[in-house]
């Protein structure tokens, strides 16, 4: 297939920094599992100009292919070739033609019109020239791995919770806006606080797109640090959940931008107060039921439960490269900020690993298990899929967790927690490297390929943190020595 499109990649929010007025209150188009002659139908009755083709790199950034409306029917039949060479993590400039194959069920109408009039996106997987999966695409990655719990008859359902920051911008000479330095947030809210500020617009501005494009939001809520947020949307299976992660945080940064404010999910971008996780929520479905559940089991956790939370205890240092991938995802896991250090699990603790929220009687489908070192910095689809194998893992191994931890563990001295076995987690990106690179489960579900490329990624990250210099030590040494 040639044809003629927009060939570079990009982030979304800069694709839509001058984007027009929001269209929110018109009819929600059906948007999950359409067919590709729905999907034509709906472009031409709502005239529809621009299609952007979403794809993520290594990184979880959000990038995309456009192609105008006319295009569409044979993208959707034969998919579009891009140059994949330039893009983190995939091809080499030897192998750099790459083909974006069209997923229909992730089509969506953009809530805001483009310059040129109404748009919408799809998602879509990476396939070699010869259209076999690209193993190297953080999608099919995660794909991959769900097809070994789906062979189980399993349907590995998440919730995740993405925090984010609202900082205020300025223009600059050249009329550009950037975030101001040092980074203010842009109010004084506490956690839940009611407030009638702009960031209570942006979150129902937020919530709206988010429900227009066909994502259920369930609550939205001021965090516990200033200028800190929070919007949760409806669980989904695991793909679907990675997906919506990604059309998030899209939304989140395009409607910031019409405000003039900066949205950042940087874990930690603020020194002493709270940083950003993504908190997610896990259960395993089977036969429509949640397998999670037991009416006589300890926090009403069956032992299958118990065997895929030991699983994720077990490999925690070895995830937690890819669920904390930065150099300041380790500035966030430090004690006193709600953030996990320690490999425990307990109910209504916050400062262990996995916490169990409190069944309510009557909905056995709600109990599941939160794994709380994520951060809104990772690749949604590569976090999901090492979390997947490595519950498995520990199914399929009969792993059972140790007992669990109701004291507040950051109030344990160290000698008690050395007793009692409750282990770190990685203190800084050079230990998660050094944990995640002898991990054998983690390069299986990663595949050779990227698993590769992380390390090598993080490894040139790592060093260059390590002999940058900061304005900490120049401000603490310079006058001393």
């Amino acid at each position: 297939m040639s044809v003629s499109i927009q060939t570079e990649t990009h982030t979304w929010v800069r694709l839509y920094a001058a984007m027009a007025m929001l269209h929110f209150g018109g009819t929600i188009a059906k948007l999950e599992n359409m067919n590709k002659e729905e999907i034509l139908q709906t472009v031409s009755r709502e005239n529809i100009k621009f299609i952007h083709l979403m794809f993520s790199d290594l990184t979880g950034m959000a990038k995309s292919v456009t192609i105008p409306s006319a295009k569409l029917p044979d993208a959707l039949a034969d998919g579009v070739w891009f140059d994949g060479s330039s893009i983190e993590g995939f091809a080499r400039i030897a192998e750099s033609d790459m083909l974006l194959k069209l997923d229909p069920g992730t089509f969506a109408i953009l809530p805001w019109d483009g310059e040129l009039g109404k748009e919408a996106r799809i998602i879509c997987d990476i396939a070699m020239p010869d259209s076999s999966p690209f193993q190297g695409d953080p999608r099919t990655i995660l794909k991959n791995n769900l097809k070994k719990l789906s062979d189980l008859g399993f349907t590995y359902n998440l919730g995740p919770e993405c925090e984010f920051f609202l900082l205020k911008k300025t223009q600059n000479e050249n009329g550009q806006s950037k975030p101001n330095y040092p980074l203010e947030p842009h109010d004084e809210g506490g956690y839940f606080d009611y407030t009638t500020d702009l960031a209570r617009i942006v979150r129902r501005e937020i919530s709206e797109a988010l429900t227009q494009m066909g994502i259920k939001v369930e609550t939205s809520h001021h965090e516990v640090a200033i200028g800190q947020h929070e919007i949760d949307f409806e669980y989904a299976n695991a793909l679907k959940a990675a997906d919506n992660v990604m059309t998030f945080k899209i939304v989140v940064k395009a409607i910031a931008e019409r405000h003039n404010l900066h949205a950042t999910f940087m874990p930690k971008p603020i020194f002493g107060i709270n940083g950003s996780g993504m908190h997610v929520h896990q259960s395993l479905f089977l036969d429509g039921k949640n397998i999670f559940f037991d009416q006589s089991g300890r926090y009403y956790l069956s032992a299958t439960a118990q065997k895929f939370i030991a699983g994720q205890l077990q490999h925690a240092k070895e995830m937690s490269l890819v669920l904390s991938p930065l150099v300041n995802s380790y500035k966030r896991l430090v004690p006193g900020y709600e953030a996990p250090v320690y490999i425990a699990w307990g109910q209504q603790n916050r400062s262990a690993l996995i916490r169990i929220p409190r069944y309510i009687e009557g909905r056995p489908s709600a109990v599941r298990a939160e794994l709380r070192c994520p951060d809104p910095a990772c690749n949604p689809y590569l976090a999901f899929a090492v979390m997947a194998a490595c519950g498995l893992d520990g199914i399929e191994k009969s792993l059972m967790p140790p007992e669990p931890v109701e004291e507040n563990i950051y109030q344990i001295d160290q000698e008690s927690r050395i007793t009692r076995g409750i282990q770190t987690l990685p203190s800084s990106l050079g230990e998660a490297i050094t944990a995640t690179k002898s991990s054998d489960i983690i390069k299986n579900v990663l595949g050779a390929h990227t698993f590769d490329r992380i390390i090598e990624a993080k490894e040139i990250e790592w060093d260059e943190y390590r002999k940058s210099v900061s304005q900490w030590e120049v401000e603490r040494y310079l006058g001393i020595y």
